[in-house]
């Protein structure tokens, strides 16, 4: 069963925008600073319209809803992906590695992939990051869904207390660091190559020239690079993020109801 309708069906989707953007900056406090919040709020806004809507109740309905929220959310948050991962990469010229964009600040940044690739240009990369986030979100929300309905039917803790919540987003952490390894060693490439005059990248050509470049170049392993370090990102990140949305969606349940 999906969070929505254990955890606040009185909840509107207006009001989950704010309270999924708002869990996952409360995580980054922890985790990554960085991280966008938009991609976040409208990836939970649009899976609570899901829910709303019944469609999660249906088989196979979180994991579907959790992958169209997660693409919804990467495309309105590829262009501060892409100037967080320009940045990011940036270093001095002795401890540089990849390609660097010599960016002075997140509106500077901004400034010069409009002038010199266009607006397009701002979503650059975002076939990569689309399919990143969409298998990320799904595995999320679904694993999620189904941990916390799993947790409660064994009873280990009280009806209602947040440690199920807890528990919930610690089994799906696991999940969603596996699924996501890969897609983020190809996001990360093609958000980072350099790029010609025309604005293509001149690495890669998308996201399946990546991955075939990657395997035949450095095996299939390659794309689990760092994979225990991306789990220290993305796990508490998970655990965090579903935990905070969880209570503050029982939250504002409690305050809706008495307020009627």
């Amino acid at each position: 069963m999906a969070p929505a309708t254990d955890a606040g069906d009185m909840v509107t989707p207006t009001v989950d925008l704010v309270l999924g953007a708002s869990a996952c900056c409360l995580a980054c406090v922890f985790t990554n600073p960085l991280e966008v919040g938009l991609m976040n709020g409208v990836r939970f806004y649009c899976y609570n319209l899901a829910c709303q809507a019944g469609f999660t109740q249906q088989p196979g309905g979180t994991v579907v809803a959790g992958a169209v929220a997660g693409a919804l959310g990467a495309f309105v948050g590829s262009p501060a992906y892409l100037v967080k991962t320009q940045l990011q990469a940036q270093t001095v010229a002795a401890m540089a590695v990849g390609h660097q964009h010599q960016h002075q600040s997140v509106l500077g940044a901004l400034e010069t992939i409009w002038r010199q690739q266009g607006l397009l240009g701002l979503w650059r990369g975002v076939g990569g990051a689309v399919p990143r986030v969409t298998v990320g979100s799904a595995a999320q929300l679904a694993t999620f869904a189904s941990a916390k309905a799993w947790v409660q039917e064994q009873q280990w803790f009280l009806e209602g207390s947040w440690l199920v919540a807890l528990a919930g987003g610690v089994i799906s952490s696991v999940t969603v660091a596996a699924v996501m390894a890969p897609f983020d060693v190809v996001s990360t490439r093609l958000y980072n190559q350099p790029v010609d005059r025309a604005g293509r990248g001149q690495l890669y050509g998308g996201l399946a020239d990546c991955l075939v470049k990657i395997c035949q170049q450095e095996g299939p392993l390659a794309l689990y690079k760092g994979l225990g370090l991306a789990y220290l990102r993305l796990g508490p990140h998970t655990i965090l993020s579903m935990f905070f949305w969880d209570e503050l969606r029982k939250l504002a349940t409690r305050t809706q109801h008495q307020g009627t």
